[in-house]
């Protein structure tokens, strides 16, 4: 059932005492229908954003992150480079529920505006680490997942097997994820603090600089570099810029290896569509993800070498895969299979290889 933004204002005035709305008016958030959304005024021009979820997932989604932000108390936040959403109120809404934070200025960013010139890459190489240097304890405290390196490699080789065992992955990925996932001087990291669900837009942005960062439903202890798979989507330039402030920011804690598994999961993001795809028994999904596998293949031809390395070309990941997917016809490639999407703040599938 379709809830109007006069709705989700109303239900902000039952979820927040003292609030009364003056202005409403709904908010994309970019999702294919699973949220609910409204930006609420108050006379005073406070301003707070509510969503209510469509489906179970989204629900549980929802739940997460409340949990999760309920966990990052204000000595946590002090130590970030931005600002995380703050809830202020939930409420019941038919057979679900609605949250309501207060609404976070800037715009979300798109991965056009995420060149070097911009200096946004620093800023956002520097928030990143920011995340990564949060003291692990009050995850654990918390219940929520926590992986060991030897956690993420077993994890890591697993899929690579799913898709092995297809038999419609290319040989040459075929071995170069397998020579990865063998590597053990790859896996040599400190799991850290991680969001768990990065992407392009997760950023809230002001001038030149992130502002924020949304969607923390999939907090956990994990590898590092599951945050920074999608910036090798990014113009190398780019993604220098983000990986040699993130260095700045972490220096001696930065694992050598961090930029060759964030290339890993990249191409990675790939191997789950098509085992999506073999699990729909979707010929469209599958279809679509060889071409893409094949590709793919082209890019790491075209690299002189094998190995999952630093100077790796950039290859497809999770927004072109996206991009593509759109012109796709048909429902079953539309790109609503979660794993694949850009991750928003109110789409936390937990897609990383940290999981």
């Amino acid at each position: 059932m379709a809830r109007s933004h006069i709705t989700l204002a109303a239900l902000a005035t039952a979820a927040v005492p003292g609030f009364d709305p003056v202005q409403a008016q709904a908010f994309s958030t970019g999702m294919h229908g699973d949220f609910f959304a409204a930006i609420v005024t108050d006379a005073t021009g406070r301003e707070l954003i509510v969503r209510v979820p469509n489906s179970a997932e989204a629900e549980a989604q929802l739940g997460a992150e409340k949990y999760a932000l309920e966990t990052m108390t204000a000595g946590i936040r002090s130590r970030l480079s931005f600002d995380v959403p703050t809830l202020v109120g939930r409420a019941p809404i038919g057979k679900t529920f609605g949250l309501v934070f207060e609404f976070l200025h800037g715009h979300q960013l798109t991965l056009a505006e995420f060149t070097a010139e911009s200096g946004l890459p620093t800023s956002i190489g520097t928030s990143i680490a920011s995340i990564h240097s949060l003291p692990t304890h009050f995850v654990s405290d918390a219940g929520l997942p926590f992986f060991s390196a030897q956690d993420i490699q077993r994890q890591t080789r697993d899929l690579v097997s799913k898709a092995q065992g297809t038999a419609l992955l290319p040989a040459a990925l075929s071995a170069r994820w397998q020579e990865a996932v063998n590597d053990s001087s790859l896996w040599l990291f400190d799991p850290t603090v991680i969001h768990g669900s990065l992407g392009v837009d997760s950023f809230i942005a002001g001038t030149d600089s992130v502002s924020g960062v949304l969607g923390w439903a999939a907090l956990r202890v994990g590898d590092p570099a599951s945050d920074m798979h999608w910036i090798i989507n990014a113009p190398v330039e780019s993604q220098d810029a983000a990986f040699a402030a993130y260095g700045d920011s972490r220096h001696s804690l930065v694992d050598p290896k961090l930029r060759q598994r964030a290339t890993l999961y990249s191409e990675l993001e790939l191997a789950r569509w098509l085992l999506h795809g073999v699990e729909q028994k979707s010929p469209e999904i599958v279809d679509d993800a060889i071409d893409m596998l094949d590709r793919l293949v082209d890019s790491v031809h075209q690299e002189n070498t094998n190995a999952i390395g630093t100077d790796t070309a950039p290859v497809l990941t999770v927004t072109e895969v996206v991009e593509l997917l759109d012109e796709t016809p048909g429902d079953a490639a539309s790109g609503r299979y979660r794993g694949m999407e850009p991750v928003t703040d109110d789409q936390r599938s937990s897609n990383s290889l940290s999981e």
